[in-house]
C-alpha cells in the first residue's frame, strides 16, 4: 500500500512539472502577441545576441519537451483508470468515453476563449482512440506502437529532408496576428479563432498519431514499474536515463542550427526522448527528502493540472495581451523568463492553498460533475 502512495506522490510530481514547463512554452507566444518565429529558427541565421541565446536555450529545456512529458502522463492517468475499472469489474472504455469527451469540451472553450494552441482537444481524441486499444492488450498496444511509430517518424524525417532541401522555408508573416493580440479586443480574437477553426487546429490533428503513441507509452511506463520507488523502478529510470542523456540530449541540440530545418524534427520527434530523461532525472530525485517543500508544491500543482494549465494562459492573455496589461513584445528574454517564474511561483502557491480547502481543482471538481451527471442517467 505504501509503494503504491509513492508511485501516485511521483506522478503528481511530474504533471506538475510538466504543466510548468509547458507554461514556458506558450509564454513565448504571448509574450511575442502569437509570433511563432519566436519559438523557431525559420527566420533566424544565427544567434549572437544574448536575447535570442536566452531564449533559445530556454526553449531546448522545455519546447516540445514538457508537451512530450504531459502527453506521457495522461497516458499514465489512462492506465490507471483502467485498473480501476477493472478492480471494480466494470465495462471498459465505459464512462472514461465521457470523461474524454468532456475532456474535448473543456480544450474546445479554452481554444475558443482563451488560446488557439490549445491541446486539450487533442488529447480527447487520443484518449478515446488509445482506451480502445488497450482493451485489446499488450500485444495490441505493441504492435500500434510499432505501426504509429513507424508512420509519425516517416512523416516528420521526411518534412526534415525537405527542410535540409530547401534552405528558405518561412511561416510567413505574423503582421495581421500580432496587430490583432495588440490591438483587437477579446471579442475580436475569438472570432478570429472561430472563423480560422480548421487552419488552427491543423497541428492538432496533425500530431494525433503521436500523441496516441506517447499515451501508449504512458501505459508501458507504468504497468513496467518505472515510477515506483524500488529497485525495479531505480533500474528502469537508470535506463531512460541513459536514453535522455546520450541519445535525446545531443538530438534536442540540432534546435541550435538556424534555418528552421530542425524545429519540427525536434519538437515532434526528438523532444519526448529527453522527457524520458526528465522522468528519471525527478523520480530519482525525489527521494532526496530536503527537496520535500519544492515536491509538495509540484505535487499540489500536479493534482490540480488541467485547472493550472487553463489558469496559466488565461493569466497570459490578461498580461500581454492589449485588452488587458498589453505587455506583448514590449519584454526581453529575462523579463519574460521573470514572469514565467512568478507565474510558477504563484500556480504553486494557488494549488497548495486551494487543496487546503478544497478535494479537487476547480476544473477537476467541473468535470468529476458532468462525469457524475452522466453515470446517473
Amino acid at each position: 500500500m505504501e509503494q503504491r502512495k509513492e508511485r501516485i506522490r511521483l506522478l503528481d510530481i511530474l504533471r506538475g512539472f510538466a504543466i510548468l514547463g509547458t507554461l514556458g512554452t506558450n509564454i513565448w507566444i504571448f509574450a511575442n502577441l502569437g509570433d511563432l518565429s519566436y519559438i523557431t529558427t525559420f527566420d533566424h541565421s544565427g544567434w549572437w545576441g544574448a536575447n535570442d541565446l536566452v531564449r533559445m536555450i530556454v526553449l531546448f529545456l522545455v519546447n516540445g519537451k514538457l508537451l512530450g512529458l504531459l502527453t506521457i502522463m495522461f497516458g499514465v492517468g489512462l492506465e490507471m483508470k483502467y485498473r480501476q475499472a477493472m478492480r471494480q469489474g466494470k465495462a471498459w472504455p465505459g464512462t472514461y468515453i465521457w470523461v474524454s469527451l468532456i475532456l474535448f469540451l473543456e480544450g474546445l472553450l479554452h481554444f475558443t476563449l482563451v488560446m488557439e494552441y490549445d491541446i486539450l482537444m487533442s488529447y480527447g481524441v487520443t484518449a478515446i482512440i488509445v482506451a480502445f486499444i488497450v482493451k485489446g492488450g499488450d500485444r495490441v498496444i505493441s504492435v500500434t506502437m510499432k505501426a504509429i511509430g513507424s508512420i509519425h517518424a516517416t512523416f516528420i524525417l521526411g518534412i526534415l529532408l525537405l527542410g535540409l532541401i530547401d534552405a528558405n522555408i518561412s511561416l510567413g508573416s505574423f503582421a495581421d496576428i500580432i496587430a490583432l493580440y495588440r490591438d483587437g479586443t477579446w471579442l475580436q480574437q475569438i472570432q478570429y479563432r472561430l472563423s480560422h477553426f480548421l487552419l488552427l487546429r491543423l497541428e492538432t490533428i496533425l500530431v494525433i498519431p503521436m500523441n496516441v503513441f506517447l499515451f501508449l507509452l504512458g501505459v508501458r511506463l507504468m504497468r513496467s514499474g518505472v515510477f515506483a520507488q524500488d529497485e525495479n523502478g531505480r533500474r528502469r529510470r537508470s535506463k531512460l536515463l541513459k536514453l535522455g542523456l546520450y541519445v535525446g540530449l545531443p538530438l534536442n541540440l540540432l534546435v541550435f542550427i538556424p534555418g528552421g530545418a530542425f524545429d519540427l524534427p525536434v519538437r515532434y520527434l526528438f523532444a519526448p526522448l529527453l522527457s524520458l530523461g526528465y522522468i528519471a532525472i525527478i523520480g530519482n530525485m525525489v527521494q532526496y527528502t530536503k527537496w520535500n517543500g519544492l515536491w509538495r508544491l509540484l505535487e499540489h500543482a500536479g493534482k490540480m493540472s488541467l485547472s493550472c494549465y487553463i489558469i496559466q494562459n488565461a493569466i497570459c492573455s490578461v498580461i500581454f495581451y492589449g485588452w488587458g496589461f498589453a505587455l506583448g513584445g514590449k519584454l526581453n528574454s529575462l523579463t519574460i523568463i521573470a514572469v514565467w517564474f512568478g507565474m510558477s511561483v504563484f500556480q504553486l502557491w494557488f494549488a497548495t492553498v486551494w487543496l487546503r480547502f478544497f478535494k479537487l481543482g476547480p476544473m477537476e471538481s467541473v468535470r468529476r460533475r458532468a462525469v457524475g451527471l452522466f453515470e446517473s442517467r
